[in-house]
């Protein structure tokens, strides 16, 4: 009876340890995790840290921690090391299965670790993918992934060996400010010279415009607000408004407000937009 008792004990302390080991692991990488994560966030604008290396850093020390724990249980279960020594006396098959198996993960990690090192874009940038025209800023950046938050706040998860092979446009790489572009097409009979200076004046009242010339720009009197003639087209004259502002975000609001006031504008004052005169009218017979 003492005999069964004590394999008993024997056989509950052979998987104690293990468990013990996995729940130590998991409670250690959560507390390391989150010290590092407020330690960053607390001194980031006074040490000038990249919230890139931090997000990816955080990822690899729970992976690291979690594949020791894993080291150490196959070492305590005497069963498991057997099982082990055998996976190792074929360890050339092995390696080409797991090799086969996780190529999309390994690659996955690889990408996101140049992503890190050259940095075509980190946590907090504004960016675009030119392939599908999907665009928001870069929320986080995991071993495998890189989240992306929309502009309706839905999260685009793309691996990292795929946005590493994207073509990016980067809106927060150097300078976060962005010229926009904006177009109307007035008709020919319609007084161009004062639709300019309609333009270039809400333009300026705008309180998200900035004035992006340069000390020689302003010496040489460039206007605040550039307008010109970027074509004579078959409907009427159209006009590109070079404008600059602070964002990204802001350039799509900018953008929003100057359409209605410009059409209240040229409407008060007698210029027309250019519109399609091929509109099919539906009669009741």
């Amino acid at each position: 009876m003492f005999g069964s008792i004590q394999v008993d004990i024997h056989k509950m302390e052979t998987f104690i340890e293990p468990a013990a080991i996995i729940v130590g692991a998991f409670i250690f990488s959560r507390i390391l995790s989150e010290v590092v994560k407020r330690y960053i966030r607390r001194s980031a604008r006074v040490l000038k840290v990249d919230p890139t290396n931090y997000s990816f850093i955080q990822h690899a020390i729970s992976m690291l921690i979690f594949l020791g724990a894993v080291f150490f249980v196959f070492r305590s279960i005497p069963q498991l090391r057997d099982i082990g020594t055998t996976f190792f006396a074929g360890a050339g098959i092995l390696a080409a299965i797991i090799g086969f198996a996780s190529q999309e993960a390994f690659s996955n990690i690889i990408s996101g670790v140049f992503i890190v090192i050259y940095k075509p874009f980190s946590v907090g940038d504004n960016i675009k993918l030119l392939s599908n025209g999907q665009a928001g800023t870069v929320e986080d950046i995991t071993l495998r992934h890189t989240v992306i938050k929309g502009a309706e706040n839905r999260r685009i998860v793309v691996p990292n060996s795929v946005i590493s092979r994207e073509q990016i446009i980067n809106s927060s790489i150097v300078d976060l400010r962005i010229q926009l572009h904006l177009e109307v097409l007035i008709n020919y009979e319609s007084n161009h010279q004062r639709a300019i200076e309609i333009m270039r004046e809400e333009a300026i009242k705008h309180p998200l415009f900035l004035d992006g010339r340069s000390a020689t720009d302003k010496m040489n009197g460039k206007e605040v607000v550039d307008v010109k003639f970027i074509a004579l087209e078959l409907k009427g004259i159209r006009l590109r408004t070079f404008i600059w502002v602070g964002s990204d975000s802001d350039a799509f609001n900018l953008k929003c407000d100057l359409l209605r006031v410009l059409k209240e504008r040229f409407e008060a004052e007698g210029i027309k937009i250019a519109h399609d005169d091929n509109v099919i009218e539906l009669k009741k017979e």
